[in-house]
């Protein structure tokens, strides 16, 4: 029996039509650069709504990327589980990325100018991929470098293709343009950890 009243539906309603609304605004335009005047009129309410459902900016931002971050993770899972090889995983994790990747690109971006929950919420996006990623190498038997070196090595590529993308993919798809370049890049080195120094 649902016993929420109009009010309170139309109430989450105008809330969630926020949240998404500022989602494709971020990603389009940047989170600190966007106004919630912007968002408030994308959406088709007053400015002062944005605060009944938001105490502030911060909170408001925080909110939006909690529940992006929520879902990429949750996505990064749900492609990662079946994977049996790392390099499974690697493209699993590019795909997860690519469905949201104007908006995740800006997360990389301004990062450290981010409220604090709202960086939690990225840190643990990238918490679901280590998880996956581990497992991905114990499978594979690499050890020889530790498991958080490797990943942020993988990131850390990740994240400079994305950071760059104007210069990478003008048009806008850096995922599909190169993801089979950082994945088969990656492996590569790896290969090399996994020779014995006298075939090396």
């Amino acid at each position: 029996m649902n016993t929420k009243t109009t009010r309170q539906q139309k109430k989450e309603h105008t809330k969630a039509a926020l949240i998404k609304t500022a989602y494709e605004i971020f990603s389009e335009k940047g989170i600190q650069s966007t106004r919630m005047s912007d968002i408030a009129a994308a959406a088709n309410v007053s400015h002062g709504t944005v605060f009944l459902h938001f105490n502030t900016q911060e909170a408001f931002i925080a909110e939006v990327v909690q529940y992006y971050c929520n879902q990429i993770a949750m996505r990064t899972h749900e492609l990662s589980d079946s994977c049996s090889t790392l390099k499974e995983m690697l493209s699993a994790h590019l795909d997860g990325i690519a469905e949201y990747e104007p908006f995740y690109t800006r997360l990389v971006i301004e990062n450290r100018m981010l409220p604090p929950e709202a960086r939690d919420a990225f840190i643990t996006v990238q918490s679901a991929i280590s998880f996956h990623f581990s497992k991905a190498l114990e499978k594979e038997g690499i050890s020889s470098i530790p498991a958080g070196i490797l990943f942020n090595m993988w990131m850390g590529l990740v994240h400079y293709y994305l950071s760059n993308g104007d210069l990478f993919a003008p048009e806008g798809n850096v995922i599909r343009r190169y993801k089979d370049t950082l994945t088969e890049a990656f492996l590569s080195l790896l290969e090399k950890e996994k020779k014995p120094l006298h075939d090396r």
